[in-house]
Formats: structure tokens, sequence, C-alpha cells
């Protein structure tokens, strides 16, 4: 799957979902804390593929970042940079990704000829924080400049 194909899916899921919050008249917050993952894995299971999945302990429901307190709501994050055609050459391979703040938390990872950024180690956009500072209803328009 390309990452352009991912975004749109996932941009269709966000708003599905939204749609039906913003029809219950939740506000922020609650909206927010909708998307706690806990609660997504019981109340919206094809969110992620990842909510199906067994955890270490065995139960359904496996986390992309080891942390506590994970929030879905952004799913990606806005720092994240693609180009399916990639951006450029270094040292014969092709960069695909990067993170434009360049997260001490971040590496890029190297896959045969192609380079991509590697975000399992960094937990920015699934902390409640940080969505409050960020926040749109439209997932779009927060991840706007994720690509060209």
């Amino acid at each position: 799957m390309s990452y352009l194909s991912w975004f749109e899916e996932q941009a269709a899921k966000h708003k599905k979902v939204m749609t039906k919050l913003l029809a219950k008249n939740l506000n922020k917050d609650e909206i927010i804390a909708y998307f706690d993952f806990d609660n997504m894995v019981i109340h919206e299971p094809e969110f992620c593929p990842l909510y199906k999945e067994l955890n270490a302990k065995g139960k359904v429901g496996k986390k992309c970042h080891d942390m506590e307190s994970l929030n879905c709501y952004l799913c990606a994050c806005p720092n994240f940079r693609f180009d399916d055609n990639g951006y450029e050459q270094r040292d014969g391979k092709t960069v695909y990704s990067f993170c434009d703040i360049d997260s001490k938390d971040g590496k890029q990872g190297v896959y045969g000829d192609a380079i991509h950024q590697d975000c399992s180690g960094c937990s920015v956009p699934h902390h409640v924080s940080y969505i409050k500072k960020h926040y749109d209803t439209d997932w779009k328009k927060i991840m706007k400049a994720c690509h060209n």
C-alpha cells in the first residue's frame, strides 16, 4: 500500500468516526477522550488493524507505541512527510519519508534501496496535550503538510 492510499483511507475512517461523534454533539474534550486506545479497540475495531491483533497479555488490541495513555485521534503525525515517488537520493537509496521536526525519538530506516521514517520510538501525536494543541474536526486539515 502506498503512503497516499493509506493516508486517504485513514482520512475516510477518521471522518466516519467524527461524523458519528459530531452528530451526538460531543465537544472537543469528549471527542478526544473517545479516541482513547482502549475505547477504540472496543467501539471502532475497523479503525486500525492493530486493534484486532493480540497484545503481549493475549488480549485483543496491540498498541503501535509502548505508552500507557495512547490516544488514536491523530493516528499519524502532522510532522511526518512522505512522497510515494521519493524526495531525494541518498547513498544510492531513495528517501520516501522523514520527520519534519527531526524528533530525537524517530529514526530513518533503510529497507533495501529505500529509506523510510521509523516513528515507532516516538509518541508525540498520541498525547492528549498535543492533540488538543492541533485539534481540528477535519483530520486532513491537521495532516495537510504531510504530503505534496
